[in-house]
């Protein structure tokens, strides 16, 4: 099945190219649940068989991830609070929980939109609370663009070198996202002792 999604994708970047990407990373950023493992990797794929160019498929891939943020980003600012207020309780999301998302957001805006983007499952989402809290927009858009780079990257490589073999390209997919989740921790806790550090330094 894997395969012949895989397949149809191939088919759908060769016949589209760079756009297609784009549009397939847009979706993939946004709320449709597209994965992005089955999209760059064959574009990936389709350069290392002189198809396609290498640079060009991170690069669209990189800002097909930005563009689907800046639409999540763009209906959260549009919504804004009241929608959350109102509809939130659906969702266990309090008023108490928006004001903290908020504060949290002014201040750690940066590395939570940075590593969000190396979390799947995650990293359609991040954009919301970051247009609530109203982060600025081209912090918003260099940090996302930061951390949708370094998995557009993985993916691509990976597509160029393994993309002729599905099953092993999943496997290292796999592998790599662990080790993403595992220096995402300790990019976190670093970050959290730095803070913490800051704090103890301001208070003597």
């Amino acid at each position: 099945m894997f395969h012949e999604i895989v397949n149809w994708i191939v088919s759908t970047v060769g016949a589209l190219g760079y756009p297609g990407v784009i549009f397939l990373m847009f979706l993939e950023s946004s709320f449709f649940p597209f994965p992005s493992e089955v999209v760059v990797p064959p574009a990936g794929y389709l350069a290392h068989q002189g198809q396609m160019n290498l640079v060009l498929v991170i690069l669209s891939g990189i800002l097909g991830s930005v563009l689907g943020a800046l639409f999540n980003y763009w209906i959260s600012v549009k919504l804004g609070r009241p929608f959350f207020e109102k509809y939130g309780k659906y969702f266990l999301v309090s008023s108490e929980t928006l004001d903290k998302s908020e504060r949290f957001f002014l201040h750690h805006g940066h590395i939570s939109t940075f590593v969000g983007r190396l979390i799947p499952g995650l990293r359609q989402y991040i954009s919301l609370p970051a247009g609530v809290a109203r982060m600025p927009l081209m912090a918003f858009c260099a940090f996302t663009a930061a951390g949708a780079g370094i998995w557009v990257i993985i993916l691509a490589l990976v597509g160029y070198w393994l993309g002729s073999n599905s099953a092993i390209m999943l496997q290292y997919i796999h592998q790599i996202t662990l080790g993403l989740l595992a220096l995402c921790a300790l990019l976190v806790a670093f970050y959290v002792f730095r803070i913490k550090k800051k704090g103890k330094r301001n208070m003597a």
